[in-house]
């Protein structure tokens, strides 16, 4: 496994390494001692499954607030993303910036997202799967999220606002400045 920490700490692009041959590959995509080796500890307790039909689907940028935060590990099982985290940690140096990454199905790139980020990702491909693990259980009393294309963020989208296809409860997320402390 190839583990590369991004330039907002804490974040990492995983690599699984694949081992091909006649039939196909093999892949190990979890291995939890290689994560540990690497300061990844984390105990997941639940796996999620979401499907985008259609490119230019947007999730996020969503996170739940302590002591329900969530640590994910995402992947593409089918299809490519444009795929988002951003630091909502007041007192950190990189609060407020963002690091994307294009994971696919194709590239096995997995992203580690550590407590006090959001997550958010557009779809660059029809019928896009994502698998990824978190750490803590869906709490529904603490989910939240901001706006995806809040302009004090900067995320530079693949989408545009007019194109982006949204669930009627993110296009309603409220901006950055208007959840400040709930992290």
């Amino acid at each position: 496994m190839q583990i590369i920490e991004l330039e907002l700490p804490g974040v990492f692009l995983i690599t699984p390494k694949r081992f091909h041959d006649d039939r196909g590959f093999f892949t190990e995509l979890y291995n939890a001692k290689a994560l540990a080796d690497a300061g990844i500890r984390d105990v997941f307790v639940q796996d999620n499954f979401s499907l985008s039909s259609k490119v230019g689907t947007v999730r996020g940028l969503h996170f739940q607030v302590p002591p329900y935060s969530q640590v994910k590990l995402v992947r593409v099982s089918r299809g490519r993303i444009f795929d988002v985290a951003v630091d909502l940690r007041p007192t950190s140096p990189t609060y407020k910036r963002y690091v994307s990454a294009e994971l696919s199905a194709e590239n096995g790139i997995q992203i580690y997202i550590p407590d006090g980020f959001a997550h958010g990702f557009c779809t660059l491909e029809p019928d896009t799967e994502l698998v990824y693990k978190v750490s803590s259980h869906y709490a529904p009393g603490a989910e939240a999220g901001v706006l995806w294309s809040d302009p004090e963020l900067g995320i530079a989208w693949p989408v545009s606002e007019r194109d982006a296809i949204l669930s009627e409860k993110d296009a309603k997320l409220p901006l950055l400045k208007d959840i400040a402390g709930l992290v």
